[in-house]
């Protein structure tokens, strides 16, 4: 996902460029959960999900590169103001599950 590219900015001009005129580009990525939950998302994501990730899938470190990469990647808004300098146009976003994932929609006209 985009969260894994290492130039966001480039990859979503890349993605507005081979999109067709009137064409809708979505974007679903883990994103910056509901303030008052974080400090429980946190604990959840550092300690629980590597944890699990070790006993279950015997890979400690992958499970704590996801909550590292969720961490960095950029919140809500600011995907919202990249995907509009990408020159993406209407571009909005939808919180799901309190803002542990959040779906960004935009268009190219």
């Amino acid at each position: 996902g985009l969260r894994n590219m290492t130039h966001k900015d480039r990859a979503l001009a890349e993605m507005r460029r081979v999109l067709r005129p009137g064409g809708c580009l979505l974007v679903l990525e883990f994103s910056q959960v509901w303030k008052p939950l974080a400090p429980a998302y946190d604990f959840y994501s550092f300690k629980v999900i590597p944890r699990l990730g070790q006993i279950i899938a015997h890979d400690q470190s992958s499970y704590r590169y996801l909550a590292e990469s969720i961490r960095v990647h950029p919140d809500q808004q600011a995907l919202k103001l990249l995907m509009e300098q990408a020159g993406l146009e209407c571009v909005e976003f939808f919180n799901l599950a309190l803002g542990v994932v959040a779906l960004h929609r935009g268009f190219k006209f």
